[in-house]
């Protein structure tokens, strides 16, 4: 007798965990699972568009005032090699002592390294800026993905993926795909 009462209490001690998860038929046909792809949003919404641009404007303006710059160091890498070349006499040139050349050449590797520094310094930027709009946007994103997946009455919404990121969903035979209606919720609310 008490070899049954051990046996149900064992079972329902290991499938209790599971009974929330157990949907009856009723719950089962209104349960809807969509999909969002947070990238097209971001890149068809209007507002997305706008920071775009405008992170793209940015990196041009940055990237011009770095091509200058490496510009100005190969005029004065050349300006250096024709200093420290010998010239024949007839081309006249004041000859630089060899403690004018190290100093010369210390300013130039001065100059090389600032520049390398402040490369590095963009681009560190520039992936914090990066880090920046995605944050704020999938912020942005995730309220108007609750608010199409309420009106819808989808149970769960799942990153679709893209190409250009890491695909999370890779078959779906019953989802929605919600990402057109979330890009028309994004841009009623963010503009």
């Amino acid at each position: 007798m008490r070899i049954p009462a051990l046996r149900t209490l064992f079972l329902s001690v290991l499938f209790s965990p599971l009974v929330p998860f157990m949907l009856t038929s009723a719950e089962a046909a209104e349960f809807k699972m969509g999909v969002v792809d947070p990238q097209s949003v971001l890149e068809k919404s209007k507002a997305g568009k706008r920071a775009l641009e405008g992170l793209k404007e940015y990196v041009a303006t940055r990237q011009k005032l770095l091509a200058r710059e490496d510009e100005d160091l190969r005029n004065n890498e050349k300006q250096l090699k024709e200093l420290f070349q010998d010239k024949p006499k007839d081309q006249q040139q004041p000859k630089l002592t060899d403690a004018e050349k190290k100093e010369k050449e210390s300013q130039f590797r001065t100059k090389v390294q600032d520049f390398q520094k402040r490369a590095q310094e963009f681009n560190m930027e520039l992936q914090k800026k990066q880090k920046e709009l995605v944050d704020e946007y999938m912020k942005k994103i995730s309220t108007a993905t609750q608010a199409v997946a309420e009106k819808g009455g989808v149970s769960i919404v799942v990153d679709k993926g893209s190409e250009q990121t890491v695909k999370i969903v890779i078959y779906s035979k019953d989802t929605i795909d919600l990402t057109e209606q979330v890009i028309k919720e994004f841009d009623k609310t963010n503009k």
